[in-house]
């Protein structure tokens, strides 16, 4: 697992140019009268030619800086929680690329935006970028909408605020639900290969193996 290194690095790369690429925005995240200041990953999933950005947060000069150019098939969002999707019009204003929602997030979406998504993200899905299927994971818990993004050909997956290095995302706030975020863990990613790499929507990577571990008490 490759360690965080500059703003737009590579994280995981494979030898024909597919790569994700972390870009750190800081900002805050508001809900149910609250201010929290928090630093997001935002993820580029691409090679030389194309990327999709997932959770366009709070600045998008940096992320924009990223793409350095290459073209942006789509923004996929993990949730709409604000703090991951601030900067979503602005990303989109400057590449013409539509963004993606799972519909359930609609109704924290409309808490941040007045308009509406592009394309509605559902569970199953298969998304392309730069040549690769990627899928999609509904994970609902954190958010009602929540979903997880599976890159099998870099062995990783875009797990937004469902899980991270140390175990499930918050569920103290309105719209989330413990027992359906642990459900959504077990029965959706866990599925997958043990050694898959865990890109979060905060903080630094694990493995889902590692982490399935600590689930047993939850």
């Amino acid at each position: 697992m490759a360690e965080f290194t500059d703003q737009g690095a590579a994280v995981l790369a494979h030898e024909d140019g597919l790569r994700i690429q972390r870009v750190v925005t800081s900002g805050t995240f508001e809900l149910d009268g609250g201010s929290w200041d928090v630093d997001n990953n935002v993820w580029l999933i691409g090679d030389d030619r194309e990327v999709a950005v997932v959770d366009p947060a709070h600045d998008a000069a940096p992320i924009l800086d990223a793409v350095a150019g290459r073209t942006v098939v789509g923004i996929w969002c993990t949730h709409a929680h604000n703090d991951h999707i601030t900067a979503a019009g602005d990303v989109r204003e400057a590449t013409g690329a539509p963004v993606f929602l799972h519909p359930e997030d609609r109704v924290l979406w409309d808490m941040t935006h007045d308009w509406q998504p592009d394309e509605a993200l559902a569970d199953g899905d298969e998304l392309t970028v730069a040549g690769t299927s990627v899928r999609v994971m509904h994970t609902p818990g954190h958010a009602p909408g929540a979903v997880c993004f599976f890159v099998p050909a870099l062995g990783a997956v875009l797990t937004g605020d469902t899980l991270f290095q140390g175990g499930p995302g918050a569920t103290g706030r309105s719209y989330s639900d413990k027992p359906t975020l642990v459900a959504s863990i077990r029965e959706k990613l866990f599925t997958l290969p043990g050694d898959t790499v865990v890109l979060t929507g905060h903080g630094d990577s694990t493995t889902l193996a590692a982490e399935e571990v600590g689930l047993e008490d939850e």
